[in-house]
């Protein structure tokens, strides 16, 4: 899609979800709180451990060597899938559809087959976000803890990519962890589902989105986030060289812009200058409409 097209889709967007509430469109989700405050990788990582951090609070995740961490934007849909499904059943065990196309449909997931289809980045990245270990390590000037989890204890994925709309005879189902469960019903962090499907070209959009949508929920005074802290807490593959530095800011201008048009709220109440992103206290984004 050419920019001129992605920037009218993203204003179109913008206007449906301006008229009309998360909750009465049926688009309120979820997400985990933990995976807000640091997220997962947004290209490919080269190792099997990937870290990032917002100020006291780091994110660590493993991952099997051969099957590797998951990144990019599909695992980001199927958290906030499993989240809002966890929040909205209060049940451990998910089902995913009757069918590969029902479930991909439900992600806004169009189904195409090939080494690159979207049904083998699925089956890949569901793979490598299930099979992931995660860390929460918090360490403070008085006190500190850990605590580590899997999404997910099991998943059995019944989907024939030959065939996807194909019924099966056994459902495809997630386990969710007790430790991830909970951790979602009860910090969950609401957004706009719609949001997301509109953003999917980008992980640091969505990633920025959800942050802001959670960060206004509490703000109440004005606040200044020097870059570097945001380069760990966002831009983890980017060197710390000045070079480095200059291209994170980039990519989080032009993600920001592009959040945005979708939430017009942040308008006048985000902005950026040499040292530090500020944020003025503003409605968010869920409260405000859903």
């Amino acid at each position: 899609m050419k920019s001129g097209d992605l920037t009218r889709q993203l204003i179109d967007d913008a206007l449906a979800i301006e008229a009309q509430q998360a909750k009465d469109a049926g688009a309120l989700g979820y997400m985990a709180r933990a995976l807000v405050q640091a997220t997962l990788p947004h290209s490919k990582p080269t190792e099997n451990e990937f870290e990032r951090r917002n100020g006291a609070f780091t994110l660590v995740m493993m991952a099997p060597s051969r099957i590797g961490l998951p990144y990019g934007v599909v695992p980001r849909l199927l958290l906030t899938w499993v989240s809002t499904e966890a929040v909205r059943t209060k049940t451990r065990e998910l089902v995913l559809g009757d069918n590969l196309t029902n479930f991909m449909q439900q992600l806004d997931m169009v189904p195409t087959g090939g080494r690159w289809g979207s049904i083998t980045r699925l089956r890949e990245q569901s793979k490598r976000l299930f099979s992931t270990n995660i860390s929460c390590i918090y360490e403070g000037e008085d006190h500190s803890g850990e605590a580590g989890f899997r999404v997910a204890d099991n998943h059995l994925l019944w989907w024939n990519p030959q065939n996807p709309t194909q019924r099966s005879l056994f459902q495809s189902t997630v386990t969710l962890s007790e430790a991830f469960f909970r951790e979602v019903v009860e910090h969950p962090v609401p957004l706009d589902m719609r949001a997301l499907k509109a953003l999917k070209k980008s992980p640091l959009a969505i990633d920025l989105y959800i942050w802001l949508t959670y960060r206004l929920s509490y703000l109440r005074r004005s606040t200044s986030i020097p870059w570097e802290a945001l380069q760990l807490q966002f831009g983890a593959g980017y060197p710390s060289s000045a070079q480095g530095k200059a291209d994170f800011k980039r990519k989080f201008a032009q993600a920001l812009k592009k959040v945005e048009v979708i939430y017009r709220g942040l308008r006048g109440n985000v902005s950026m200058d040499t040292n530090h992103l500020t944020l003025i206290p503003a409605q968010s984004h869920i409260s405000r409409r859903g």
